[in-house]
């Protein structure tokens, strides 16, 4: 229970101080939002309403709790450039997002666990040196360079699935599985073989362990071996490099959803920045904050289901040296 009360503070800490973080950071960039908004040809008197409007005529710390108390609520404010509130379409360009990445990281795993286990069995063979040197081809290629090909291979040559755009799954589900296929091979491709790669890393790290050795000492197979003792031991890693991967996914996918022009956001994200919307700049990178130290905090969770050892040395009490 104390190494989940730690991790829950660290968790609560490590926001408090990225949103000061962000916070500054956006107050430090040069103008006036509302006369950024409004323009050089803006009168004093519409700045001053809009200011006062939006807010930033009141002091810092006020901006702050307000900024971060509406976030809090669900509302991520109202954007410079339209008047709107933008709690709407953060929520709905962030399910396009969480679908992209989500099934790109689900994929990933569900190639990239069988070969890893099957290259480090077959370390010294023929098949298991193809999958390792694949493996390396696929860091080599970058996200966007895969979908581009995609696009030029399946969509414009053979005209077997869309080149570009996104519905949504209520609308009609069947197109909403067209215009994903290409995109999350995309990302997949790039994730599996990274994650290919560590997974036949901790597999090899495992099967030199003396309690497998023992195991296979008392009968049982390679593959009853690693199943019943091994896989538990090498998930450790490979869980912390999942995590790492799935934050930079929402990153990564910037590229991708410019690529397949996805209303994700990322291609949100880069909108705002063009057009100065420090607001809708400030609550997505908030939001993508957020998301990351969520990962990162199940990921610590499940380390203590995964190895019971690491729970059980933090809820014993140290003594003192006598």
């Amino acid at each position: 229970m104390s190494l989940i009360i730690r991790h829950l503070a660290r968790f609560a800490i490590t926001l408090f101080i990225a949103s000061l973080l962000i916070f500054a950071l956006m107050r430090a960039i040069p103008g006036d939002p509302a006369q950024i908004a409004l323009g050089i040809n803006a009168t004093p008197a519409a700045v001053a309403a809009l200011s006062a409007q939006l807010g930033t005529d009141r002091s810092l710390i006020s901006q702050y709790f307000s900024w971060i108390g509406g976030i809090l609520r669900g509302d991520f404010g109202t954007s410079l450039t339209s008047r709107a509130d933008i709690s709407p379409l953060i929520i709905d360009r962030a399910q396009v997002s969480l679908i992209l990445c989500g099934c790109a990281m689900v994929a990933s795993l569900l190639i990239a666990v069988p070969l890893g286990v099957w290259a480090a069995r077959r370390a010294r063979h023929a098949d298991g040196l193809l999958i390792t040197a694949g493996s390396q081809v696929g860091i080599a290629i970058p996200s966007f360079l895969a979908g581009v090909l995609l696009v030029a291979v399946f969509a414009v040559q053979l005209g077997w699935l869309p080149a570009n755009g996104w519905v949504p799954p209520g609308a009609d589900f069947g197109e909403f599985l067209r215009r994903l296929i290409l995109p999350v091979i995309a990302l997949t491709a790039v994730q599996a073989a990274i994650l290919t790669r560590y997974m036949r890393s901790a597999i090899l790290e495992v099967m030199n362990e003396d309690y497998l050795r023992t195991a296979r000492a008392k009968g049982m197979s390679v593959a009853q071996a690693l199943r019943v003792h091994g896989l538990r031991n090498a998930a450790l890693p490979v869980l912390t490099v999942s995590g790492l991967q799935l934050t930079s996914l929402i990153v990564g996918a910037v590229v991708i959803e410019q690529v397949f022009t996805l209303p994700g956001l990322g291609s949100m994200l880069l909108d705002a920045v063009g057009t100065r919307d420090l607001v809708t700049v400030q609550s997505i990178v908030m939001l993508l904050v957020l998301f990351t130290l969520t990962v990162n905090l199940i990921i610590d969770l499940s380390y203590s289901l995964l190895d019971p050892r690491i729970s059980a040395t933090a809820d014993t009490p140290r003594r003192a040296d006598r």
